[in-house]
């Protein structure tokens, strides 16, 4: 009798206990995690000019290095999804983030070239599992309204990486030489492995620091079955929802049935296209404000950092509009920011030479490119079960990352031809691309009726 009467106390505290933020917990986490792993991979930029002094190598070779590691991270997302699912986040992230260490120590002793090319494609197959488990990590950790925002944050650390690494790295290299840099970068992604193996449990459930609370929050729009992703009701916005194509989707359980699914190729191709805009822009810009600008290296410095300012404003930005003013629609910010990048690249072409005039239209050009991309990553959240997210997940970054690693090729290839006009016209034309193909995919969401007045 004592246990039946004190049970239904147990569950009244349990009902109106505060619930915990642990999960804010975890997502400043991941943010630190990933700005570490975004620097480990930009800090070659910074070493570039003294790598060049020390190994001779020509402008391709050079260009080479930066397609070097996004080819291997793009190969990379298919295993490390089946990683992801085997082993559990908790075990895959620290082993990969202290593996990308040590790519990034080694770095910093390399004797030849050759070297120096494996050391970047093995930074590359080491970093392949971070997003994925991050990804995975938010789809575990946050309630459907708060996953655009979670995104929203872990890609402003993709973006924040490159605003501190020129700072750092210019102290570094001036105290203790090129080599330091990849070695003083190094440390900082050991300790923060340590630290999410500790504080980090795979679901919210198995986490002592999280409440009964928070864990009924974090599931409220996935109530029963947890394996299945339910589609949350929500208030219809008529107008917008016959553009971005709002239909009920049955969820997507199966490998096949993600391997399948048109939604998950368009917005891989969607995500392939500004993520390419992305790469030309931190691979050519500096070389553009210098050599057709004219500007100092100072103001370039300024100015090259304006446009990842501005897309930690534009990422974070998104993730709260996606999730609190529309309702967790996610196409609207993505079509937004194809269409207002396609504009900015053509305002870029006519910009005047004024470091401060320039480096506000670039900044723009940071939050608008930057306002939808939280999107693609927590887009198949809302049809595609969490046992297979991981999987519809790596076909969106393998894309992405692909379409990243292409570009700037193919800029080179326009600069030796045509010039600067026609690479501001080519990631014009792919922007206005992207905003085809998100036409043709769905916003599979369930929404209410519209009620008819009478």
């Amino acid at each position: 009798m004592k246990e039946s009467t004190g049970m239904p106390a147990m569950n009244t505290v349990a009902a109106t206990a505060r619930p915990t933020r642990y999960r804010w917990v975890v997502a400043t986490l991941f943010f630190l995690i990933y700005t570490v792993a975004a620097a480990d991979r930009a800090n070659l930029g910074i070493a570039l000019p003294f790598l060049r002094r020390e190994f001779a190598m020509s402008n391709a070779e050079a260009g080479a290095l930066v397609s070097v590691f996004l080819i291997a991270y793009a190969c990379a997302q298919l295993p490390s999804a089946w990683i992801v699912s085997r082993f559990g986040v908790r075990r895959t992230l620290p082993i990969s983030m202290i593996l990308t260490s040590v790519a990034t120590a080694l770095t910093g002793v390399v004797g030849s070239l050759f070297a120096l090319k494996m050391c970047r494609f093995a930074l590359g197959f080491a970093e392949g599992p971070l997003p994925l488990g991050i990804a995975a990590t938010i789809n575990r950790w946050f309630p459907a309204k708060e996953k655009g925002t979670a995104s929203g944050l872990f890609l402003s650390a993709v973006k924040f990486g490159p605003v501190i690494t020129p700072i750092i790295g210019a102290a570094v290299i001036s105290l203790w030489g090129w080599q330091a840099i990849f070695i003083v970068f190094a440390v900082p992604g050991v300790l923060f492995s340590l630290v999410w193996w500790l504080m980090v449990a795979d679901r919210p459930s198995d986490s002592r620091a999280v409440n009964q609370a928070e864990r009924d929050l974090i599931d409220t729009a996935s109530p029963g079955t947890p394996s299945a992703t339910q589609i949350e009701r929500t208030r219809a916005m008529p107008l917008l929802d016959r553009l971005t194509r709002v239909r009920s989707e049955k969820p997507l359980e199966t490998s096949r049935a993600v391997a399948t699914s048109w939604n998950i190729y368009g917005c891989a191709l969607g995500y392939c296209c500004q993520l390419g805009i992305s790469s030309v822009l931190l691979a050519w810009i500096p070389t553009y404000l210098l050599n057709v600008k004219h500007f100092s290296v100072a103001g370039m410095g300024f100015v090259a950092a304006a446009p990842w300012v501005g897309a930690v404003f534009g990422n974070i930005a998104g993730g709260l509009l996606s999730d609190r003013a529309l309702g967790k629609r996610r196409k609207p910010g993505m079509m937004f920011s194809a269409i207002a990048t396609a504009v900015m690249m053509v305002a870029l072409i006519k910009s005047p030479a004024s470091p401060v005039v320039y480096g506000f239209l670039i900044f723009m050009t940071g939050v608008t490119l930057s306002i939808g991309f939280s999107a693609y990553m927590v887009y198949p959240t809302s049809f595609v079960s969490r046992e297979k997210f991981p999987l519809a997940n790596a076909i969106v970054n393998m894309g992405g990352q692909l379409g990243g690693a292409a570009t700037p090729f193919i800029a080179g290839l326009l600069l030796d031809h045509f010039g600067w006009n026609y690479v501001f016209g080519f990631m014009s034309a792919i922007s206005a691309l992207t905003f085809i193909i998100l036409l043709t995919i769905s916003e599979p969401l369930e929404v209410e009726p519209v009620r008819q007045s009478r």
